[in-house]
């Protein structure tokens, strides 16, 4: 039987406000212009690597939700892939007062001095999908080495024992995300030695660096049997250059249960296998982890917050009007 370990997280939906076009954004909560809480609500700092995925713009939707849910204030800084505009983000939430700092790190060592700041100021820190060496009280993720194995053993099923080249193209240099995916799926595949992996460019989780990647990857690869990439946005990019090559025989899979490539698995298509990720679950986990943190309560260092296999046999179930396949539809 699959192994599945999906737990959902359930947060009710609530209406959004309109958001800043500042670096730095607030959702409502009883603080004041320039940061200061007013009341006692509680403030809660949101510092993101990037907006220019939609994993990570649902994650900051859950988060917003979740926070609104408990009453809280939060502030948020999108980092725009920039480790330095991270740390002088992180400076400016210190500054404002937040009483918990979520952290979702462009590069899990390049942001030290802003984990040290907010150290010195004694403001605990819950990073979010992306962990840290150090600097952290709780890191709130899911098992990316788990779903690089889900997915990897599926396409290595699909594949059958004749095996054949496969295309990896990976997240970010130096990302433990992108090496746990990649750990996974290349143990899932190593009892099949007919199975050569072709390691791709790291193309940031971005569709149309994967695009790229691919229209170059193809032509020095016509052999290739299929592609496997850290994340669906990439891996629905490689589809894309396929179908325009009509390499419709190349087998496709990736990783975070985005609803286009969940729906591209349920029309019998060359998108074989994804794992779930859902953000705004994730979200809403950083967001009571970082509330439990705040309050002294006792916190595990590592939150899982659960993932599993989303393939041809039960890829309709999932199907719905979400960014991403929800938790909890099993």
């Amino acid at each position: 039987m699959r192994r599945k370990h999906v737990f959902a997280i359930f947060v009710t939906t609530s209406t959004l406000l309109s958001l800043a076009a500042c670096s730095v954004s607030t959702t409502p909560g009883g603080g004041d212009g320039d940061g200061k809480k007013s009341g006692g609500t509680l403030s809660i700092g949101f510092s993101q690597a990037t907006q220019q995925s939609p994993f990570y713009v649902q994650l900051r939707t859950g988060a917003e939700q979740a926070a609104e849910k408990a009453g809280a204030r939060l502030d948020f800084a999108d980092a725009g892939d920039d480790v330095t505009k991270q740390n002088n983000d992180i400076q400016d939430l210190i500054t404002r007062g937040v009483d918990v700092l979520l952290v979702n790190p462009v590069d899990p060592k390049g942001v030290t001095a802003g984990l040290a700041a907010a150290k010195a100021a004694g403001i605990p820190v819950v990073t979010v999908d992306r962990p840290v060496p150090s600097g952290a009280v709780a890191q709130v993720g899911r098992d990316n080495k788990e779903m690089g194995r889900l997915v990897g053993a599926q396409l290595a099923k699909a594949l059958g024992p004749q095996g054949g080249k496969v295309i990896e193209i990976k997240g970010d240099a130096g990302g433990a995300v992108a090496r746990d995916r990649s750990a996974g799926f290349h143990e899932a595949v190593a009892a099949n030695s007919k199975i050569k992996i072709v390691e791709g460019p790291y193309c940031d989780y971005i569709r149309a660096k994967a695009v790229t990647a691919m229209q170059d990857l193809i032509q020095t690869n016509p052999d290739v049997k299929a592609v496997y990439a850290h994340n669906d946005d990439m891996a629905l990019g490689a589809l894309q250059v396929l179908k325009e090559n009509k390499r419709t025989d190349v087998k496709v899979a990736g990783v975070d249960g985005l609803m286009e490539a969940v729906k591209s698995i349920a029309s019998d298509s060359p998108y074989v296998a994804t794992a779930l990720n859902d953000p705004i679950s994730l979200g809403a986990t950083a967001v009571t982890t970082a509330l439990d943190v705040q309050a002294g309560k006792k916190t595990p260092a590592t939150v899982d917050a659960g993932t599993g296999l989303i393939d041809r046999a039960d890829a309709a179930r999932y199907t719905g009007s979400t960014t991403f396949a929800r938790a909890g539809k099993e």
